[in-house]
């Protein structure tokens, strides 16, 4: 009988398992509410997108190839990453100006409908790709986290090793959940504090114009100006800790069950 299949793959190549690249910088899913039901909808009917997309590419990377590198898997991701970007901008745009209105303004949306309703009307159709730059460079947000968790583990594996002097222990022999926990939190503190100035200047860039029909921001570059002169390194930061208390704990649970079961997984293997 041939031996088993490694099980663990690449790190890049697992960047789509928890579609981490789907939504970048987010959790796929969102509150429920009358006016974010048919958003969280239109979300979802866009993962199929992603997986078709993600398969077309592998498969044009494979011609004249019998496996796929790592940076072929990234680039795979990251084209069907900027395929959803440009699908759903419209859709964050929306949200984004939902979340930001008051009770007390003049013309306030009704819900999702009159929103794009209303954005068309008053802005024109470019308008619902406000954001879509920064939400591009937010692609990298998922291959930040999973390079930087393995890199992580291997450090605590190597210390643990030399801890307990057994150079040939596996990293199953020598991580528990509390340690894939921290790994998970570890590694999206990083891609946190790596990409969420492209967040900040996404929202900035969605908000609704003025009254007047002037939007406050002209553009990506003129969001980073005006941020960094009136508000220092700090505005690319605001929102920053309920960010971090919402993803950090996700990301351990994620990481938790993702390495228990993969152990489980190898441990029905050598039985088999």
């Amino acid at each position: 009988m041939p031996p088993p299949v490694p099980l663990r793959a690449s790190p890049l190549s697992h960047s789509l398992i928890p579609l981490m690249l789907f939504v970048p910088g987010s959790r796929f899913t969102m509150e429920e509410s009358p006016t974010s039901q048919p958003i969280g909808t239109l979300r979802t009917l866009c993962l199929p997108l992603l997986e078709v997309s993600y398969s077309k590419a592998k498969q044009r990377y494979l011609r004249n190839r019998e496996e796929l590198s790592p940076g072929l898997h990234l680039a795979s991701a990251a084209e069907a990453g900027a395929l959803v970007c440009f699908c759903t901008n419209p859709i964050w745009l929306v949200k984004t100006r939902l979340q930001l209105q008051t009770p007390n303004q003049i013309r306030p949306y009704t819900g999702f409908h009159d929103a794009l309703r209303t954005i068309i009307k008053e802005e024109g159709w470019r308008a619902l790709y406000k954001g879509l730059m920064p939400s591009l460079f937010l692609i990298t947000h998922g291959a930040i986290q999973f390079t930087a968790y393995e890199e992580f583990r291997k450090v605590m594996v190597s210390s643990k090793a030399q801890e307990n002097e057994n150079p040939l222990a596996t990293a199953a022999d020598l991580l528990d959940s509390v340690n894939y926990a921290t790994l998970g939190a570890s590694s999206k503190l990083v891609a946190i504090l790596t990409t969420y100035p492209f967040q900040v200047v996404r929202s900035r860039l969605q908000q609704r114009p003025s009254t007047t029909g002037v939007p406050r921001y002209m553009d990506s570059w003129h969001v980073v100006k005006e941020t960094a002169r009136f508000e220092g390194v700090r505005g690319f930061y605001r929102g920053i800790t309920a960010n971090v208390l919402k993803n950090a704990p996700a990301a351990s649970i994620t990481f938790i069950v993702y390495e228990n079961v993969l152990n489980l997984l190898k441990m029905s293997r050598r039985e088999y």
